[in-house]
């Protein structure tokens, strides 16, 4: 299922949204720029579980190092193909969740979610010598986030049947909820691989999904204690 749009309009300009998919499309031009060179970027500002688990290689980072290719990986893609797919993603759920959170909040959001599936991804291919790249964790994290605020919510979805095409109006948390259900069983056999399974960090994106899911359930929390107090 391809989504198309949803029905809920933003209230407010995503000014974070619209930045990173931006930023986003900045950098991936930059890849462009360094095609003969990408095999060490990836390497280096990619999450390569390897220089995590091997001791000999792990020495050869510094603290910072390591730290880096949590934030750096999610701005970069692979090829055009995924680079549009997570744009055209957070562009549709990330207006809302945006919306609800704020501009400042969404930002750490999509970065803590964005680095917890990274962290998820590591100890789930704790040995695999393939750097992980790309905003899909990080965008699951804004998926999981709009499963739980806007379940109710319409996708238009374009749905591949055989030779033919539909075009199907659903809830929100079908949509969402087949994704996950997909990303979870595809998980569950990349496990034990040495490398990622069909070439997909599925690991990363249940990562961040259930990070969106834990942070959204936190906040509604929190607001409904200040609410009930004041």
């Amino acid at each position: 299922m391809i989504p198309l749009r949803d029905n809920i309009p933003s209230k407010k300009i995503p000014y974070v949204t619209y930045s990173l998919i931006g930023i986003n499309a900045a950098l991936f031009l930059l890849e462009i720029f360094l095609r003969p060179y990408l095999g060490g970027f990836f390497n280096y500002f990619g999450i390569l579980p390897i220089r995590y688990s091997v001791p000999h290689i792990r020495e050869q980072f510094t603290l910072i190092e390591q730290i880096i290719p949590f934030i750096s990986s999610m701005f970069l893609h692979g090829g055009l193909l995924h680079i549009i797919g997570n744009m055209w993603i957070l562009y549709i759920f990330g207006d809302n969740v945006e919306d609800y959170l704020g501009h400042a909040k969404f930002l750490i959001f999509y970065l803590v979610c964005g680095i917890s599936a990274g962290i998820f991804h590591l100890f789930t291919n704790f040995f695999s010598q393939v750097p992980t790249i790309g905003a899909s964790g990080a965008i699951a994290g804004v998926m999981g986030a709009y499963f739980l605020l806007y379940p109710n919510a319409r996708v238009l979805v374009l749905l591949p049947i055989f030779f033919f095409i539909e075009i199907l109006e659903i809830p929100a948390y079908v949509f969402l909820g087949f994704w996950f259900f997909i990303q979870f069983f595809n998980g569950t056999l990349s496990l034990g691989s040495s490398s990622l399974y069909g070439g997909i960090a599925w690991w990363a994106h249940i990562g961040g999904f259930l990070a969106g899911l834990y942070i959204i359930s936190l906040v509604r929390k929190y607001k409904s204690r200040f609410l009930r107090r004041y």
